[in-house]
């Protein structure tokens, strides 16, 4: 059994003092780190094309205001409008947050979707974890590093209408909360994003037409009941490669544990 602890609730002032703290630290990581991030942008001369997604950008949410959803739109347009064309070339990470900089209103940004402490709130620039989780899916299917990430410590919602597995994505919150994703190939790639009336868009294109078909698997999914008397959600999230003989080889992504904020359907013992 994964015991996961019993939330803690500190009071505002405390998460706003403990939130610049952690903001000021990275900053000073981002200036004397030794890390290359990845800062250009522009279009690859040989592209191919090696994977794409697309999300929903309006989903319906029990007793979430609409207006919230809408938007998240104009929040995910600022956020493309600093991603779109990125290029990760060998030895470099792409950070969301360095890329993005910090949603305000003055930049544009709405009052959108945010959690805090697994309980829905608003605020400015909320929404843009879905543009986490479409990074995190389309690098989850291919060779990239996903070298910070972190997930969801609380199952807010049911599953409905679930395309890919549960913890198969990233939370974001300025700028501590990121998603960074490392090139430790000889190839560059290229990350393209969009918006259409209905979908948020990815596509991953490298100047290199690898030969090995990446997918993602879960195993190991559980719902179990904790101490404390809450239920708590868990798996794991492998990657696959199969190379164009057939010879698969695969590898741990990701373990999520995260505590449900409903109550779960639990099938009867047999």
């Amino acid at each position: 059994m994964f015991e996961i602890p019993k939330p803690i609730h500190r009071s505002r002032i405390r998460q706003l003092l403990g939130r610049e703290y952690h903001i000021a630290r990275r900053k000073a990581n981002w200036l004397f780190g030794s890390r290359q991030w990845a800062t250009t942008r522009g279009v690859l001369a040989a592209s191919h094309r090696k994977f794409c997604h697309q999300s929903l950008i309006l989903r319906p949410l029990r007793d979430v205001d609409m207006v919230l959803q809408h938007n998240k739109r104009r929040n995910l347009e600022l956020a493309l409008a600093q991603l779109d064309r990125i290029l990760i070339r060998p030895g470099e990470t792409m950070s969301v947050w360095k890329l993005v900089g910090r949603p305000t209103r003055r930049k544009g940004y709405l009052e959108g979707l945010m959690l805090n402490q697994g309980r829905i709130s608003r605020g400015t620039g909320g929404g843009l974890c879905q543009l986490g989780n479409l990074l995190f899916w389309m690098a989850a299917h291919s060779p990239l590093t996903i070298s910070e990430r972190w997930r969801h410590g609380f199952d807010v919602f049911p599953d409905v209408n679930r395309t890919i597995p549960f913890g198969a994505g990233a939370t974001l919150a300025y700028n501590y909360v990121d998603l960074q994703i490392t090139n430790n190939t000889p190839y560059c790639f290229a990350i393209h994003l969009w918006l259409d009336d209905i979908h948020l868009h990815g596509e991953l294109s490298c100047d290199e037409d690898y030969d090995c078909i990446y997918s993602v698997e879960e195993r190991h999914h559980r719902i179990q009941q904790q101490i404390w008397g809450g239920y708590s959600r868990h798996n794991q999230l492998y990657r696959i490669c199969t190379a164009s003989d057939g010879f698969e080889t695969e590898q741990l992504l990701v373990e999520n544990h995260a505590i449900m904020m409903y109550e779960p359907l639990l099938k009867a013992a047999p």
